[in-house]
């Protein structure tokens, strides 16, 4: 039974994941709502902490900024009252008005510079934090274990850091500075309210805790919607790298399926407009209603004034109008964008549990304490030994049978062990155990005598090289992925690797030479040149281990060939175990073991497993007839 991991006929690493039998829409529903996260506010703030000198400094220039601009109005209210109709009578007191004009306008360049200093100090500090966090959990991703990859969908990945981060960067730059600005603003506006007229401000302020509770609601609405934003857009993320990957199109160009791929694309995109106009609508009637009310609170003002002069029981000034309406209106600004940066914070925090619900991922592999390296492990580096291993998916059902049950070999240092059986038998999975990208179940891997869970992980990789059936090239020259093994390298010993892999001549014969673009995978090459260009990739890494994953089954006769010379040379002097479709590229290996149904059935060399008459004897006689069938029709077409 394959569990679409390593060793389940086709479910090598780098396959198509995602499409387990899971309920997707269930899935996506699940992930639409908002994870429980512990402590996150807490954990937002923190995000700020290496920056805190910066954010002090634009705290106090919020500060200084909210103040500044509070003092204008009452500098109005003297303009009114002292200057152009003083209490006392007279004309206008034009030397006190060109004064009282001449601070308001330096207070107002004074603003000015303060804003676009704070702007600076704002957007460099709110950008920082959203690349750490985007750095970090990039880094956290690449130490998840490989069993992590086979089961998520790449693009739900990609969304999770691109989409999801870059819907919080505005929040990050904006969010502490907006509030904390704000807040001081209203304060302030509310105490020269205060100053100029109590009663006028109780009038002003009334409706202020109807706004909140309203507001509240409209945010719980806006964070639902933001989580279905989100999650639409990790499925559009995954549908784009699914379909238009060199793989992608090649798969849909073959079924010609471009018509349902645009129909499920299109689909998607109808719910991700439909969300974003949901988004961009949720809370707009509630802002017209509290802008209507604000707006209309100046004319209320006029008209208790109005009330109070008519009566004879006060004595306001056009000063005191002028100058506690212009405060009031600047109260407008604030208030409206702290309610909206609540608003953010509560849209935010979805989105924030969906990024930390991936930084709190624990990797089901990682170093134990006191992990040693390899050159401290008791052995010869290149030893490697199963004893009694035991391997069972995660998501595996209870009561089926394990992927390997009790598997025992030895590969001794320079040795050629091959591993030959029926596909989904768990030959992958053995090759995959070895370097620790997954974990057994139970028993021992040794690698250079020590247990692999006792030597740190980076150590062990560090000592082996793996060729793939399916073999991954950058889209870059051929250089540049050569240099991926060894950025150092010389060119000649990129160039030694390559003609001992056998390719240099015909990497030599392209217009660009090592400088050719390979293209998206590596597709502007062949099948065998890719493999010949991974295998000098390994060689120029010189490890003491190789790993071959059935690294020419893809191939044709003559290509298969070439690269198995190249193989050859390249097991050379090296531990190599391989995986072998073919039983003609493991003729000559030092042993050669069965795998059936998780278990090793038959260990031996080539003419000992022949003699022998069982599986292995039967996989090479079907070989054997499939040749010669093969060999008749090429004939039979050649006339």
């Amino acid at each position: 039974m394959s569990m679409g991991g390593p060793g389940g006929g086709g479910g090598h690493p780098g396959g198509r994941p995602g499409f387990r039998g899971v309920d997707e829409k269930a899935q996506r529903r699940l992930n639409a709502e908002a994870p429980e996260v512990p402590h996150l506010g807490q954990r937002v703030v923190a995000l700020f902490r290496p920056y805190l000198a910066r954010l002090i400094v634009t705290g106090i220039l919020v500060v200084a900024g909210a103040a500044i601009a509070v003092v204008p109005p009452l500098i109005v209210q003297r303009i009114f009252d002292e200057a152009l109709f003083p209490v006392a009578g007279g004309g206008p007191d034009l030397t006190l008005l060109a004064q009282l004009v001449a601070v308001t306008i330096g207070l107002y360049l004074l603003s000015a510079a303060v804003g676009v200093v704070q702007t600076w100090l704002t957007s460099t500090v709110g950008n920082s934090v959203t690349g750490d966090l985007r750095v970090r959990l990039f880094e956290h991703l690449q130490a998840m274990e490989l069993a992590f990859f086979t089961r998520t969908k790449t693009g739900v990945i990609q969304s999770r850091l691109q989409n999801d981060v870059g819907a919080v960067s505005g929040v990050l730059s904006n969010t502490l500075t907006s509030i904390l600005g704000n807040t001081v603003t209203v304060i302030s506006a509310l105490v020269a309210m205060i100053i100029i007229d109590w009663r006028l401000t109780l009038i002003s302020v009334a409706i202020m805790p109807i706004l909140v509770l309203v507001q509240r609601r409209v945010g719980q609405v806006r964070a639902r919607i933001a989580g279905q934003t989100q999650e639409s857009l990790s499925e559009l993320t995954s549908i784009t790298q699914e379909t238009l990957s060199v793989s992608g199109v090649l798969l849909s160009k073959s079924f010609n399926r471009q018509a349902a791929e645009s129909a499920r694309y299109q689909d998607e995109n109808r719910n991700q407009v439909s969300l974003q106009i949901k988004r961009a609508m949720s809370g707009q009637g509630f802002f017209a209603v509290v802008q209507v009310i604000m707006a209309s609170v100046p004319a209320i003002i006029y008209l208790v004034s109005g009330w109070l002069i008519g009566a004879g029981t006060d004595t306001i000034t056009a000063g005191t109008i002028v100058a506690f309406t212009t405060v009031q209106a600047r109260l407008l600004q604030p208030l409206m964008g702290l309610l909206r940066v609540s608003l953010d914070l509560q849209t935010s925090a979805a989105i924030f549990a969906r990024i930390f619900e991936y930084l709190d991922l624990t990797p089901a592999i990682s170093d134990q304490p006191g992990a040693v390296t390899v050159a401290q492990a008791p052995g010869p580096v290149g030893r490697i030994e199963f004893r009694d291993v035991v391997f069972r998916y995660p998501d595996a059902a209870p009561d089926s049978r394990p992927s390997l049950d009790g598997v025992s070999f030895v590969a001794e240092p320079g040795e050629h062990i091959a591993f030959v059986g029926p596909s989904g038998a768990g030959k992958t999975t053995v090759l995959y155990l070895a370097p620790r990208m997954y974990e057994a179940s139970g028993g021992e891997v040794l690698f250079a005598g020590a247990d692999v869970r006792a030597l740190t992980q980076e150590s062990i990789i560090d000592h082996v090289g793996i060729v793939s059936q399916e073999t991954y090239l950058f889209h870059a020259t051929i250089r540049e992925n050569l240099r991926y093994a060894k950025p150092d390298a010389t060119d000649a010993e990129i160039e030694a690797a390559c003609t001992a892999a056998n390719i240099h001549h015909v990497i030599t014969s392209f217009a660009l030479g090592y400088d050719t673009v390979v293209g998206e995978r590596g597709y502007r090459l062949s099948g065998g040149e890719k493999q010949r260009i991974a295998i000098a990739r390994v060689l120029l890494k010189d490890p003491p281990v190789l790993l071959l994953d059935e690294a020419t089954s893809a191939l044709d006769t003559v290509s298969e060939r070439v690269v198995q010379d190249a193989l050859d040379a390249a097991a050379r002097g090296r531990t190599t175990l391989s995986i072998a479709h073919r039983l003609s590229t493991v003729v000559g290996a030092d042993v050669i073991h069965v795998v059936e149904a998780g278990r090793i059935v038959e260990s031996g060399t080539h003419a000992e497993l022949l003699a022998g008459g069982g599986l292995y004897a039967q996989l090479a006689i079907e070989q054997l007839a499939a040749a010669r069938i093969e060999e008749f029709d090429a004939r039979a077409e050649q006339g």
